[in-house]
């Protein structure tokens, strides 16, 4: 069912499916594997086998640093607009895909957690990540809007100012003190606890009454579906103006050489 998925790896465990981001060492997106987020979980909506999802990245440094700092300045210089399209709607299959999703999806955060990689363990129904390991939305930080679902479920989760602090900043939390403000479930020392919480509950949740777990987890969903649906498409204009942004480009560069974005404001 899942062969011509090729950027992400995936493997069944029985009754678990494992989703991996395999870009190792940070485990960015590229645009394949951006693309084949976009769809696999519609795809996992219709595989009767599974009965629940576990996401994680390759290795032990990064769950997914999001995007690919060298790919945003080579876009924005050879103008391939098309490339940004194409991104802009996948990202909303994405967020749509991961609310819609009807299974149990567990989001093993096995090291830092940037941009995108902070907003699929925000949308995941339970998230265990290492405790020193970092997690942020940096969009700010690269002259873009939060727009892929950040701005959308961070209040949800952490609240209103809470939500603000961290989104109109970029600044970075532990594992430990995301679980404190309930961003994610919960926070561990060591991998092999990791592995332990992660797949306990996994296997707990596929043992169980199937139909309801599911029908309960989109029942807590609806009120996300229903905000979602009223924003998501004006969360990501308001991405997509500010990528056209000067500052955009700007921090785009001072990342990739390694120095102090100068903002203008434009």
């Amino acid at each position: 069912m899942y062969e011509d998925i090729k950027g992400l790896r995936v493997e069944r465990r029985g009754a678990i499916l494992l989703i991996t981001i395999d870009n190792p060492p940070m485990n960015a997106n590229t645009r394949q594997s951006h693309g084949e987020m976009a769809r696999i979980f519609e795809m996992i909506n219709h595989d009767r086998e599974t009965k629940v999802v576990v996401i994680t990245g390759a290795g032990e440094k990064a769950f997914s640093a999001g995007g690919d700092i060298g790919a945003m300045v080579e876009r924005i210089e050879k103008r391939q607009h098309d490339d940004w399209n194409m991104a802009f709607q996948e990202a909303t299959h994405i967020i749509n895909g991961l609310i819609n999703l009807e299974k149990p999806l567990i989001a093993r955060v096995n090291g830092h957690a940037m941009g995108f990689g902070a907003t699929v363990a925000a949308f995941a129904d339970f998230s265990y990540m290492m405790a020193d390991a970092k997690i942020a939305d940096t969009h700010v930080k690269v002259g873009l809007t939060a727009g892929d679902g950040g701005a959308a479920i961070w209040p949800l989760l952490v609240g209103f100012a809470r939500a603000k602090r961290y989104l109109l900043t970029g600044d970075m939390l532990t594992g430990r003190e995301a679980a404190q403000i309930g961003l994610i479930t919960e926070a561990v020392e060591t991998f092999e606890e990791l592995d332990a919480r992660t797949w306990e509950m996994a296997e707990r949740l596929a043992q169980g009454a199937t139909l309801a777990i599911n029908s309960t987890k989109m029942a807590i969903n609806l009120v996300m579906r229903r905000i979602l649906n009223g924003v998501i498409e004006t969360h990501m204009g308001y991405e997509t103006a500010t990528y056209l942004s000067n500052d955009h480009y700007e921090a785009a560069k001072a990342f990739r050489d390694k120095r102090k974005p100068n903002f203008t404001g434009t």
